[in-house]
């Protein structure tokens, strides 16, 4: 061919003008996928630290994908199995297209100059081949490259940003991740079973390492026990004391919190009579004042504010002493820490609240320090409210509503006894209910590992009361703990 040729002389621009738009259409992908990545980065914050009040924000501007964000809040661990996915996938695409660009912007040619210049001037770099320096070479450069840009505008500022603006990212990315959700179904169900199963081998072993060691300080502790001429043991408070110490930061406040259905609170729509009533027949110092219903609590109600209103019409208008300033806590806070925020907001109660809001109970700093001294009586604590009745060193009747905590104080058994049937039951009823999957009759009896639940009475919606017969008895461990008010 004439090397003349007109067409040979245009070649060398057509393949110049051909890898420009090469370059162009790289560099949009790479800030297209860029854009993906931290859309996604940004939404597992977005989602994860949505409170309820945000929900109810939501839910009163009535955004038209409430629902779909209700829906996702249900399924946690396929939310995040699917957003982690989705943002590895994008990140190898990244990945990859910026390796494709590399290789159009610096051509082999310009590596293999690069390491000649280095073979000639480090002796050490001769051992290695021409072609194993250009490739780490380009290797180097892709990662530092890639890697700034991802760690940047991947995962920092998307994730700052979701941070600040977490509702309006939510509600815009609520549909995309539902898309996705779908699309990796299978990968994500198949990655959240194997952790699944993972995190209840870890559980279990995590399980019997602290009750080994609960059980280890807990002897260690008795050994400090003096007795005195007579036998009897003379430090026996202050090592229960003790004890009580050690287990305080592994108790929740569902474990000490009063349920909603043994919480005495009243209705802002009740005449200021009906109140005093309420207040009369209670004796407490602090209600709790609901609207519509216990899952719209709307502040705390302090009887010694109607010291100066004793003598008001029916008609008097006693929610304007209400407090608003109340303290709402998760059930699954830590009571070490719930102490911390009583003394840091002057209160003496929390509402304690679920995942999704509810209300659950109630809880006030004398349970949390009961959980260290014991239980404290004052002047209107009723004696004739048994919680408990000993029969004698091996028989035990206590209410279906008693605490588990309560229930191992009383017998002197480690807390971890129950734990393989109790599951999130936290009251003795609770306990049965896990054991058995249904209300159980009148009279019927339930063994597990030596102990013996007789239940005593049954209505249509609780265990009432329960007989507890111990396997064995407890030993030096067992005081007369008599009957409890």
């Amino acid at each position: 061919m004439d090397p003349t040729d007109p067409l040979l002389s245009i070649l060398p621009g057509m393949l110049l003008l051909s890898t420009g738009t090469e370059l162009f259409l790289g560099f949009l992908s790479i800030l297209g996928l860029l854009l993906l990545s931290g859309l996604v980065s940004g939404s597992e914050v977005a989602f994860f630290s949505l409170t309820p009040n945000d929900y109810e924000e939501i839910e009163q501007e009535n955004n038209p994908v409430r629902g779909l964000l209700y829906e996702l809040r249900e399924k946690p661990r396929m939310l995040l199995a699917t957003i982690l996915i989705a943002n590895n996938f994008i990140n190898i695409a990244i990945v990859l297209v910026s390796e494709i660009m590399l290789r159009k912007l610096f051509p082999a040619s310009m590596f293999a100059a690069w390491t000649r210049a280095l073979q000639e001037n480090i002796a050490m770099m001769r051992q290695f081949s021409s072609e194993g320096l250009t490739a780490a070479i380009a290797f180097t450069i892709t990662v530092i490259g890639v890697t700034f840009l991802l760690v940047l505008f991947g995962e920092v500022a998307p994730k700052v940003y979701a941070s600040y603006n977490k509702v309006q990212l939510a509600t815009r990315m609520a549909r995309p991740i539902q898309v996705m959700m779908r699309a990796f179904h299978p990968l994500a169900s198949s990655l959240v079973q194997g952790a699944s199963f993972i995190e209840r081998r870890l559980e279990n072993h995590t399980m019997d390492a602290a009750a080994a060691s609960q059980e280890d300080i807990d002897e260690a502790i008795d050994l400090t026990v003096s007795t005195d001429d007579n036998g009897e043991e003379t430090q026996r408070q202050d090592v229960d004391i003790l004890k009580r110490i050690v287990k305080f930061n592994n108790v929740t406040v569902r474990q000490i919190m009063r349920s909603r259905g043994d919480v005495v609170a009243v209705d802002r729509k009740i005449n200021y009579h009906e109140l005093v009533a309420v207040v009369r027949d209670s004796s407490y110092s602090r209600i709790p004042v609901f609207e519509e219903d216990f899952d719209k609590v709307r502040g705390l109600l302090y009887v010694k504010d109607l010291l100066g209103y004793r003598h008001e019409p029916a008609d008097f208008d006693w929610t304007t002493l209400v407090r608003e300033d109340i303290l709402f806590v998760p059930e699954n806070k830590k009571i070490s820490d719930l102490l911390k925020e009583f003394q840091t907001e002057k209160t003496h109660m929390a509402i304690v609240v679920d995942e999704y809001g509810g209300t659950e109970g109630v809880v006030t700093l004398e349970d949390v320090l009961e959980e260290v001294i014991g239980d404290i009586q004052d002047e209107f604590d009723e004696d004739d409210e048994i919680i408990y009745q000993r029969i004698d060193d091996l028989n035990y009747v206590f209410d279906g509503k008693t605490l588990l905590n309560d229930v191992y104080r009383v017998l002197k058994i480690t807390t971890s006894t129950f734990d393989p049937v109790k599951g999130e039951a936290e009251s003795l009823a609770g306990l049965l209910l896990e054991i058995l999957g249904r209300l159980p009759e009148a009279g019927e009896e339930i063994v597990f590992e030596g102990y013996r639940f007789q239940v005593m009475s049954v209505n249509k919606r609780r265990i009432q009361e329960v007989l507890i017969t111990l396997p064995e008895l407890p030993g030096t461990e067992t005081d007369s703990p008599g009957s409890r008010a």
